[in-house]
């Protein structure tokens, strides 16, 4: 596969230093090469308390590498002619018409304007709408969230009901002007229901998840699976791991969810994550199952803001450095390895999760790397960028 497989090798003691040094419970990771699996490695243990080890079936909270698999199922809608991607999101939900946007001031002092325009549902594929994230917690709007309870990951009513709450408070930005990690995804999970007919977790699981054969990917884990459902910790303040969510039956992840959300609300595994990442590499399509056409792929992983997402405001987010990488419609892309100071190619698509979980796909080298854990928050340790210089030096042909 073109892959020096003794220096791929150097990732499992990287890996192993990384738990044997208490920073991670344990962690899986997996390289793809032009179809195939060229590396896995997996170590540690998926719950502490219990000693259960890390396996390749171990199922974990992959937060927000949803947003992707959320954009492919509205892309799919998309080639069915239900919308278009610079179409107004109050065409579809009007109580986004008549926005106000965050000038100065908080709580009852707080002042704003009207919104210039509606911002449009391609501004909601790349957080460039004006929405934001309460847990960001550097702005009054963000604040202005959290009192509002303006939270799909811990919500448990529809997601119309919040969706509603959303659009009673202000923009954190004029459409278009900047990008802001927000909960736009979310939005656009609703959005599925009223393009589809269908609520959002019916949609993505007829039409994604099963026809890609990601058999332990969901809202929710099984109870016939919780023997294999990992606990999320975070660094606590003696250094040592804290649960902040158990595994097995215990998690809220083991109850059916109310609220599905496309920002972040699917568990899944290394390999049900891979089979969604060949889809894009093969250009849509799976084991002869097709979800979308070469060109919305296409379009998917190309750059849709002005430069980088440098040119479009100061970091707000750790997720990803904002220089020398474009943003696509539901992640990440790569325009110059030398301005980002990585190592990767123009054109890769990636994104990440809340607990140090990790993706990207790279076209160009024909290759994709999936990176799994349970680590809160994910700006612990540099383990993306690490991981990048790892699998990519490995590359020989």
């Amino acid at each position: 596969m073109g892959m020096d497989t003794a220096r791929l090798a150097r990732v499992s003691p990287w890996l192993r230093a990384y738990v044997d040094e208490g920073k991670l419970a344990g962690a899986n990771v997996a390289v793809i090469r032009d179809g195939h699996i060229v590396f896995r490695d997996r170590y540690g243990q998926r719950d502490i308390d219990s000693g259960a080890p890390m396996a390749d079936d171990t199922i974990v909270r992959i937060y927000s590498m949803t947003k992707p698999m959320t954009t492919v199922a509205a892309m799919m809608l998309y080639e069915q002619g239900h919308f278009q991607l610079d179409d107004p999101v109050s065409r579809y939900i009007p109580a986004f018409a008549d926005m106000q946007v965050w000038l100065s001031g908080e709580g009852g002092d707080m002042h704003t304007e009207s919104a210039h325009r509606p911002f449009t549902v391609r501004e909601l594929m790349t957080h460039t709408g004006g929405l934001t994230y309460g847990f960001i917690g550097q702005t009054p709007v963000d604040a202005l969230y959290r009192e509002c309870q303006v939270d799909f990951q811990t919500a448990d009513k529809p997601l119309a009901q919040i969706v509603a709450g959303l659009a009673e408070l202000p923009l954190l930005a004029q459409p278009g002007v900047e990008w802001n990690y927000s909960v736009s995804t979310d939005v656009l999970g609703h959005l599925v229901e009223l393009w589809s007919g269908q609520d959002f977790e019916a949609y993505l699981t007829q039409q994604v998840i099963k026809p890609l054969g990601m058999l332990d990917t969901g809202f929710h884990v099984p109870e016939e699976k919780w023997d294999r459902f990992a606990a999320n910790y975070t660094r606590g303040r003696n250094g040592h791991l804290d649960c902040v969510d158990p595994g097995g039956g215990d998690s809220r992840y083991s109850r059916q969810a109310v609220t599905f959300s496309g920002g972040g609300g699917l568990v899944s595994t290394v390999d049900d994550y891979l089979r969604f990442m060949q889809m894009l590499l093969n250009q849509g399509e799976l084991h002869g199952t097709r979800l979308l056409g070469r060109k919305a792929v296409e379009l998917m992983t190309s750059n849709h803001l002005p430069a980088d997402m440098a040119s479009m405001g100061q970091p707000r987010f750790s997720e990803s450095s904002y220089e020398g990488k474009g943003f696509g419609l539901g992640g990440s892309v790569m325009l110059d390895p030398a301005v980002a100071q990585i190592v990767g190619s123009p054109g890769e698509f990636a994104w990440g999760g809340a607990a140090s979980t990790a993706f990207w796909v790279d076209p160009l080298e024909r290759c994709g790397v999936v990176f799994l854990t349970q680590l809160m928050p994910s700006s612990q340790y540099p383990i993306r960028n690490q991981l990048r210089v790892l699998t990519y030096q490995a590359i020989v042909d």
